[in-house]
């Protein structure tokens, strides 16, 4: 297995972590008959030698010794590392200017295309399973892969490899479409009878990917049924020998799999496959929420986030059913639920009356407690608030007045509106009562300087005044509490007015913008702080241009001296730079060109500007029309405008319904 192992030079190549010198060892771990060392070992290549799906000169060594074990079959768990040279095969192209390592690490694994091939009759099943995607993958020659496919379906008999098979079809038929007709011809006939329900939902999900034409007319009830008649004869669970209790990436994901990772994934495939039938995915999904067995409604709360993140539309019947979960005392499926509603914010009014008797009836949920780390808000308090339902504001005072207060309970009250205003003294409280020099004063202040501001509690200025006068130097992040305290003062209006002398001391430091900001408000003497903010635009006082473009935004027409320094500014390199000035040039001369057009090509170039531009819209009323039609785009478009086709990654849901607001608004303040 490691012949010639000792004649590389293994010293002179690296990995994510530098030299390469302790590969050998994680290569004879992968051999090692003890379950921990071979679990630490593989965790060691995902780690370092292919860490995040890179590859380098050490990786390339390794593919021969992979190869070596994989068909040992005295080596356990082989199955891991025939997918560790898949996930190798599998990466990306080289980034321009790259050395072609990627290319040829691509190059090495298919070179070993045989392997695979021999592969797809081992012993192992759990061997075989992870040998027939590779061979779709790697081997070179369609029309042998598909028949291969087509002979191990026919013998094989193990449903955990026949699964992989069908994937395996549905990956072929997405590679090579002009061959795709047979491999669709095998899967239709995988996802009829005699075949078992988990084996046709599996070629329901590919058939999906590659033939929606070849799918059920009553797709929807179809699954459904297949789901429950599933759930009746589900398979216990694979035998698996005892797993160590290793410290190791792989064991903690091994822990946070789904208690029906299989049913799941089948799932969760058709899904993917059924993309923008947001109609039919609802009534998917619907329906999984009322089966009968509790972990297939844990598979479908789970998998909800990827529908709800992605795609516009009503969800109250789904978000309903997801708060019908909560009564139960299966724990699992309790804490699926109330952590994706958490995430929905104001999506999960459909399910408020369930949060409200869930935080009512059980105390205990309310706050978080870990072994290490410090107390969190419990996500069905945490949801309800965020849906602003004024029926937490009084759970909310008694987790206040108890004996854990969780720092992030202060960023929920801002959803709450002044609803939350009994909630004033408590908080008022809490924040007169930090301890200046504590290591968590920044995790504990910043979010009750958030609450205070949301509430405008102006009885609360000693208490911030008290954070930016008496911080001593050495606390941690301590600007960036001074900053947010001064912020805070310039919501509270003409009784912060005593704080004005405090703010003009801080015009010369590094919190200066916050309080310039605060003064405008207070005050409204431009010539006071036009000079800081003027001297951070041009970077002449070395901060932040962006920051100080928003600022001189928000004062609007006082602010015109400073129109040189944002046309200057709309020419920046700087995305946010120019998005920045871009909105700060409308307000301050009241003129839409040259910033429409800067802001309409920020608009096309990033969704994450839109937010920002949409509120500028707001702001301007009629004098927005010339950004209208980028408005009425965006409501007329059905995908979030950070989701990504075929992944969720970056979406923010709540951002997007921020988005949809402001559209609305601006749409129809120019009409």
């Amino acid at each position: 297995m490691f012949t010639g192992i000792d004649e590389v030079d293994w010293a002179s190549m690296r990995h994510a972590y530098g030299s390469a010198e302790d590969v050998p060892a994680l290569l004879e771990g992968l051999a090692s008959a003890d379950a921990a060392e071979r679990e630490t070992a593989l965790d060691g290549m995902y780690g370092a030698v292919h860490h995040q799906g890179d590859v380098y000169d050490s990786t390339l060594a390794c593919v021969p010794f992979l190869f070596a074990l994989a068909v040992r079959e005295e080596v356990r768990d082989r199955a891991g590392i025939v997918e560790l040279l898949a996930s190798i095969g599998g990466v990306a192209s080289d980034e321009p200017g790259g050395d072609g390592t990627a290319a040829r690490a691509r190059a090495a694994v298919r070179a070993g295309a045989e392997v695979f091939v021999r592969l797809m009759t081992d012993p192992d099943a759990a061997v075989r399973r992870a040998a027939a995607g590779a061979v779709v993958r790697f081997l070179d020659e369609p029309e042998r892969a598909l028949c291969l496919l087509r002979e191990r379906i026919r013998a094989e008999r193990d449903d955990r490899v026949l699964l992989a098979l069908i994937e395996g079809l549905g990956r072929f038929a997405r590679r090579h479409p002009a061959r795709a007709g047979e491999a669709v011809d095998l899967l239709e006939a995988q996802s009829a009878p005699p075949h078992g329900p988990g084996l046709r939902l599996a070629a329901l999900g590919q058939l999906a990917g590659c033939a929606p034409e070849r799918l059920p007319a009553d797709l929807v009830p179809h699954v459904l049924r297949l789901l429950r008649e599933r759930a009746r004869q589900r398979p216990a669970l694979p035998d698996e020998p005892d797993r160590p209790g290793t410290d190791t990436l792989i064991g903690r994901l091994r822990l946070l799999r789904p208690s029906d990772e299989e049913g799941s994934q089948l799932l969760r495939t058709l899904h993917t496959a059924l993309d923008d039938r947001v109609t039919e995915r609802i009534a998917l999904l619907s329906g999984q929420l009322a089966c009968p067995d509790p972990v297939d409604r844990c598979n479908a709360v789970w998998m909800s986030t990827g529908l709800f993140r992605t795609w516009r539309a009503d969800y109250s019947e789904p978000v309903a059913l997801i708060g019908a979960q909560l009564p139960g005392e299966d724990v699992r499926l309790r804490d699926a639920a109330v952590s994706v509603l958490a995430e929905l914010h104001e999506l999960a009014a459909p399910a408020a009356d369930a949060l409200h008797t869930l935080v009512t009836e059980r105390p205990e949920t309310r706050v978080r407690t870990w072994e290490r780390g410090t107390p969190a808000l419990g996500d069905a308090l945490k949801a309800l608030a965020r849906t602003g339902d004024p029926r937490a504001v009084p759970v909310l005072a008694e987790v206040l007045a108890g004996p854990i207060v969780p720092a992030e309970l202060g960023h929920v009250i801002p959803h709450l509106g002044r609803t939350a205003a009994p909630l004033a003294p408590a908080l008022r409280g809490r924040l007169a009562g930090l301890a200046l020099d504590a290591p968590d004063l920044h995790d504990r202040a910043v979010p009750l300087l958030c609450a205070v501001a949301a509430l405008g509690d102006t009885e609360a200025l000693p208490a911030v005044l008290r954070l930016m006068t008496g911080l001593p130097a050495e606390v941690r992040l301590r600007e960036t509490v001074v900053a947010s305290a001064a912020r805070t003062l310039g919501t509270l209006g003409a009784a912060a007015r005593e704080a004005v002398p405090v703010l003009r001391g801080l015009l010369d430091g590094p919190c200066g913008i916050a309080a310039a900001e605060a003064l405008w408000v207070l005050e409204g003497d431009a010539e006071a702080v036009l000079p800081l903010l003027l001297g951070e635009l041009t970077g002449e006082a070395g901060g932040s241009a962006r920051v100080a473009a928003e600022a001189l935004g928000r004062m609007g027409p006082a602010a015109r001296p400073a129109a040189p320094g944002l046309y200057r500014l709309i020419r920046s390199g700087d995305l946010w730079e120019r998005t920045a000035a871009a909105c700060a040039l409308w307000r301050v001369t009241g003129e839409p060109d040259p910033a429409s057009d800067t802001l309409r090509a920020a608009w096309r170039e990033s969704p994450y500007t839109r937010v920002p531009i949409a509120t500028l819209a707001v702001r301007l009323g009629p004098e927005a029309e010339p950004l209208c039609d980028l408005l009425r785009t965006e409501l007329a478009a059905r995908r979030r405008h950070r989701a990504t086709p075929g992944g969720y990654a970056g979406t923010d849901l709540h951002e997007d319904e921020i988005l949809l607001r402001r559209c609305r608004e601006a749409c129809l303040s120019s009409t």
